[in-house]
């Protein structure tokens, strides 16, 4: 078949021209780079600066109000009650009745060791007058002061038991506890009563190794007692106990509330708000620290840009911030976010550091 010229070249043109076309397409595509030029991704945190302040700490702890003076009654002979004139949240005054117990044995006895004591005493005065004479011998005579001496300290023994059988209060204040009836048989060294002195009260509050240096005997504290509302009392700390719990490393602190608020009972929950004084303290965010199995540190930027692991030691928690004692000095800037990835010698970029 012979093809026509004309056609021929028509169509070979066309063909051409999709050619230029593709062609100018290609070269507008953006050139790619080589494989070994492709850059690393920037590795962005947040900073802030370690800063110095002169703070305070205010720690809140709960505890339980009791009578700064209790007493408890126990018997100091057996017997049977025959008296037990108090109840619980009766005043009672310093030398009141509070027990009485049978004392018709102890008396008996007593009555028999005075006799006896007399009897000795008389035959040590007849053979006193018989040395004299040199009737009797040295020997008899000291016998006889022996005896008298034997007899006296039975006298005495049985006159104290028989003290033992009443009981008065050793101090002003409040019946509390009534453990027994007339009637029963008190055993000796028995729990019968308890006496509370209601003139002040206070509490005992376990406190932190890191506060106990920043309080005082004499300092002021505020105390609600959650039975009374939101009323706030003044308290003062009375003691600091010189030892720790090697458990908890917690001390203790007792808290005087006087005088005494209306309404306000020993066996209440309170709430102690303690404030220690002021000190000058290095202080960083307290999502800027990390921890592992045995050590403390935070990240911190170097002049080159990386991420510098520092070894620390925290002390107190200050709300949303924690106070470092060894390891930082003001103005280093630590790391607050971006934690993921990042390790000592990291190349890091930081950002502004937005306050929530």
């Amino acid at each position: 078949m012979t093809m026509h010229p004309t056609w021929y070249l028509s169509r070979s043109w066309r063909h051409g021209l999709m050619l230029l076309a593709l062609a100018g397409l290609a070269g507008c595509e953006p050139p790619q780079p080589p494989s070994g030029d492709k850059g690393k991704p920037v590795h962005l945190v947040e900073t802030v600066p370690v800063v110095s302040d002169n703070l305070s700490v205010v720690r809140t702890r709960a505890g339980t109000l009791r009578a700064r003076r209790e007493v408890r009654v126990y018997t100091q002979e057996e017997g049977r009650i025959v008296d037990l004139p108090v109840y619980e949240g009766d005043r009672v005054s310093a030398g009141d009745l509070l027990v009485r117990l049978d004392d018709t044995l102890i008396r008996a006895q007593f009555a028999r060791a005075s006799a006896t004591r007399k009897q000795a005493a008389q035959d040590a005065r007849r053979l006193k007058e018989l040395r004299g004479s040199k009737l009797v011998s040295e020997d008899e005579y000291a016998r006889a002061r022996t005896a008298l001496e034997v007899a006296e300290a039975d006298e005495r023994v049985l006159k104290t038991r028989l003290g033992y059988t009443t009981i008065t209060s050793p101090i002003g204040g409040v019946v509390s506890t009534r453990l027994s009836e007339p009637g029963n048989i008190a055993e000796r060294h028995q729990h019968l009563l308890t006496i509370s002195d209601p003139s002040s009260l206070v509490t005992e509050l376990p406190v932190s190794e890191l506060v106990l240096p920043d309080l005082a005997i004499g300092d002021v504290a505020r105390v609600r007692i959650d039975a009374l509302g939101d009323h706030v009392f003044e308290g003062r700390i009375i003691r600091i106990y010189p030892s720790l719990d090697p458990v908890t490393r917690r001390g203790t602190v007792e808290v005087e509330i006087e005088p005494v608020p209306a309404g306000a009972a020993p066996g209440q929950l309170c709430r102690v708000e303690l404030n220690t004084r002021a000190a000058l303290r290095r202080v960083i965010p307290f999502a800027a620290l990390r921890r592992d199995a045995d050590s403390e540190y935070v990240y911190v930027l170097d002049d080159d840009n990386r991420a510098q692991r520092m070894a620390v030691v925290s002390g107190l928690r200050l709300a949303e911030r924690i106070e470092i004692r060894e390891g930082l000095e003001a103005g280093q800037q630590v790391i607050t976010k971006g934690f993921l990835g990042l390790a000592p010698g990291k190349q890091v970029k930081p950002v502004e550091h937005h306050s929530p």
